[in-house]
């Protein structure tokens, strides 16, 4: 019975839906986020991918700035580190910008709601 309390607060918490997309019927830049992450913490990287690729690019790009950090601790040799979070941000906002433009054009000019179909 606790299961089933506990499971329907955090189907509540993790599916708000979003207010941009029902205020304006457009995605907002975050649209898709929610759902990646799940994907991803399913293995699913596709899918992942598809509902928003900033998810993916983040944990791959910590993951090397991490990784090189610690070789480069490790080995006492500075040059291992790639030290590019400003870059790294940089590009993480083009990949919103661009993933926020191509889900609201395919939604606007083709009628295709790319959130809402099934593979």
């Amino acid at each position: 019975m606790l299961n089933g309390w506990i499971g329907m607060l955090l189907y509540g918490i993790f599916h708000m839906p979003c207010i941009f997309h029902a205020l304006t019927g457009l995605y907002c830049p975050g649209c898709g986020g929610t759902r990646a992450v799940k994907y991803l913490l399913q293995g699913q990287i596709g899918m992942s991918i598809r509902y928003h690729p900033i998810v993916v690019y983040a944990v791959l790009a910590a993951a090397a700035e991490m990784i090189t950090w610690l070789l480069s601790r490790l080995l006492r040799n500075p040059r291992f580190f790639l030290g590019r979070g400003e870059q790294l941000a940089y590009l993480g906002a083009v990949i919103v910008a661009v993933n926020w433009i191509v889900k609201n054009v395919c939604l606007i000019c083709l009628g295709v709601d790319l959130l809402s179909i099934p593979l």
